[in-house]
């Protein structure tokens, strides 16, 4: 018979309470006299031990809930996968060393002034409409002015609207979305508003804004951010009605957890992939759409170079073969800004599902 056996049978027969509680949790104290087991303690020595030998245990809920066999982080897990998808990394940087050189540009040695008129030492006259050579690298527009440092310069202005009208675009339309699907009263008010801005063109949208506004950069961002977070609104309404009454929300609500706690914790992880697929797509269209908005004549002032202004300049002479380099050069570094974000938004969309990793 086991020793366990044994101290079992000796709890159920102390009916008279002789024995203490050490011996029916079967707990081994050490005394001066070394390690003593409940089972070979008598019923008077068990009475005996003092009570301060025994404290509670203290419950860590972290403690708990860690699973030492699993180490699965979402976010390790979304870099390695995105990691292993070589042309999305030459994308990403492509992106990175442009931005960076966009920033640095100006302060190389050897770069000239993008709005300043270049003119010939001898003569004085404007060295207008140049073909690239080892001085003008991307040679000259019809002013003059040097097109490699107009068009670095354009690309930082582009990217800049872009990434944020991107961030803009993300914030209200996610913030919208939320309410808008989580939310049943505010169902028939974001309907409506949706349904008016909906309905209007966009491009009436943005003529009034930048008639109303003064020309500039800021009037750009501000009439591009008016209508560009209804689309993502919208969908991000459509996913959370879908996972709005899971079980696991469901019992969220029952617990008490708030409106915040569940939307942050419970609906934000599970939009995570098609909410950076869209903010990666959002600033190409951003820089179209400034391009676009620049030939109506809409765009930011002449004075300030962005890729729709030279793209614009170059449209005119797009007909002279000697002078279509105007337009190939900022249409090249457009092309380039804009597949490598559709690319790196299509691989991150892929890696970030969970259902990709491993």
């Amino acid at each position: 018979m086991s020793k366990y056996s044994h101290a079992q049978k000796k709890v159920e027969a102390a009916a008279d309470g002789a024995l203490s509680a050490l011996e029916r949790y079967k707990i081994i104290i050490t005394t001066g006299a070394g390690a003593i087991a409940p089972d070979d303690l008598s019923a008077e020595q068990a009475a005996a031990v003092p009570v301060e030998l025994f404290s509670p245990a203290v419950h860590d809920a972290a403690e708990a809930e860690r699973t030492a066999s699993n180490d699965y982080s979402y976010w390790r897990s979304t870099l390695r996968m995105f990691m292993k998808n070589p042309v999305a990394v030459i994308s990403m940087a492509t992106v990175l060393l442009i931005v960076l050189f966009t920033l640095v540009q100006p302060i190389l040695p050897g770069q000239m002034d993008a709005n300043k008129i270049n003119n010939n030492p001898e003569t004085g006259l404007q060295i207008i409409n140049r073909r690239p050579d080892g001085v003008f690298w991307f040679g000259t527009n019809s002013i003059g002015q040097d097109l490699w440092a107009r068009i670095w310069s354009g690309t930082r202005t582009s990217l800049f609207i872009g990434l944020t009208v991107a961030v803009l675009q993300a914030l209200i339309g996610i913030t919208m979305g939320m309410l808008w699907g989580y939310v049943r009263k505010l169902d028939f008010l974001f309907t409506e508003i949706y349904n008016v801005l909906n309905n209007i063109p966009t491009t009436i949208l943005l003529i009034l804004a930048s008639y109303i506004m003064r020309p500039s950069v800021r009037t750009i961002i501000i009439a591009m951010s008016l209508t560009s977070w209804i689309v993502l609104a919208r969908f991000i309404r459509n996913l959370v009605m879908i996972i709005r009454d899971q079980d696991f929300n469901l019992a969220s609500r029952c617990l008490g957890s708030g409106l915040r706690k569940v939307i942050l914790r419970n609906l934000l992880p599970q939009m995570v992939s098609v909410i950076m697929l869209r903010m990666a797509l959002s600033i190409p269209d951003a820089i179209g759409m400034e391009v676009f908005l620049t030939y109506i004549g809409l765009g930011v002032p002449v004075e300030t170079p962005s890729l729709g202004n030279l793209i614009n300049s170059g449209r005119i002479l797009m007909m002279s073969p000697s002078l279509r380099y105007q337009l190939i050069f900022p249409a090249v570094v457009l092309s380039i800004i804009t597949i490598c974000f559709y690319l790196i938004g299509n691989a991150f969309a892929d890696a970030a599902d969970p259902k990709n990793h491993q």
